[in-house]
């Protein structure tokens, strides 16, 4: 697997760049969001991922400018009927949080081509599974997990307290504030 790779632009097509480092040249396929912001020339640094096809015998090699794009292009490629060209086209929202939020205004998912109604309703139903796993298994800041776990023995659910934990959540604050901050809007 080829982690990331790092280099010169030398050319800039529609959809991809190829990018030379250690005198070679690698076709790199890039969202159209991004490949918008890649310059001729530029030394650029893209996050990969390599994408074998078996029944061809093609390989791919995908480019994102941050490791969070990375990560949402291997989480939707993950999902059965999701190819990585509709991958990759999605993984331009940069993060879960924002494909999140295009799920639900359901407007800006529309201008991605190649994306039917059934298909995005698919997306909808598999995704939102896997981006409360992924959210779930992030690591939390210690105070946040205190605060997380008082709130929890209170009686409270979990996922309802973490989710108010994380917008009052302030690094200058005791875990006794985060949870007294917290209570507040779960007493509502």
């Amino acid at each position: 697997m080829i982690a990331y790779i790092k280099g010169k632009v030398t050319f800039k097509g529609g959809n991809y760049v190829i990018v030379e480092t250690g005198g070679i040249g690698y076709i790199v396929y890039v969202a159209g969001k991004n490949i918008s912001n890649i310059k001729e020339g530029q030394e650029i640094k893209l996050y990969t991922y390599l994408y074998w096809k078996e029944n061809i015998d093609t390989l791919h090699l995908y480019g994102f400018l941050t490791f969070a794009e990375l990560e949402l292009f291997t989480t939707l490629n993950s999902i059965s009927g999701i190819g990585p060209k509709s991958a990759l086209a999605m993984s331009s929202f940069g993060s879960f949080t924002a494909l999140k939020q295009a799920i639900e205004s359901g407007e800006k998912l529309r201008e991605l081509k190649g994306i039917g109604t059934k298909k995005m309703q698919k997306i909808i139903l598999e995704l939102t599974g896997k981006i409360k796993e992924i959210e779930s298994k992030r690591k939390m800041p210690s105070k946040m997990e205190d605060a997380l776990e008082g709130l929890v023995n209170l009686g409270f659910k979990r996922e309802k307290a973490r989710s108010v934990l994380e917008d009052v959540f302030d690094e200058n604050k005791s875990v006794e504030e985060l949870i007294k901050e917290a209570l507040k809007y779960l007493g509502k």
